[in-house]
């Protein structure tokens, strides 16, 4: 298949194709005698695996040892689990973050009329250290 057929299947740009063949998350792919690129369905299926693992928060970096794993399949599961697990931890930090960050705004939001002068703003004030 090309690379157009190849992007439309797995629910991806082209350009996205070609950025993961850069970055060799994708293996450089054959050359027909007019110069395009032929993938095959295990292109496909290591495509749809990338997109997948970003879904799930893992940056390319992790996804690349992933596939380096998963190619290596007669290793133990454990460096996968492993891989998993601190993806999990750096989400929970995240949304922990994320519930400060909601806390706090929030505060900001209600303590807001939302009329009268701008140097009057309590959000304005907090982000800019003011008292005001």
């Amino acid at each position: 298949m090309n690379i157009g057929q190849l992007a439309r299947q797995a629910g991806v740009p082209i350009d996205t194709v070609r950025y993961y063949e850069r970055q060799q998350l994708l293996p450089t792919a054959a050359r027909s005698a007019g110069g395009y690129r032929i993938f095959g369905e295990q292109d496909l299926q290591r495509l749809r695996f990338i997109r997948r693992a970003k879904a799930l928060g893992f940056s390319l970096d992790e996804i690349a040892e992933l596939l380096s794993l998963n190619d290596h399949s007669p290793q133990d599961m454990g460096s996968v689990r492993d891989t998993a697990r601190m993806r999990l931890q750096d989400i929970e930090l995240r949304m922990a973050e994320l519930r400060r960050m909601h806390g706090a705004l929030s505060q900001l939001v209600d303590a807001c009329p939302g009329h009268g002068a701008l140097d009057q703003c309590p959000i304005l004030a907090a982000l800019t250290g003011e008292d005001r």
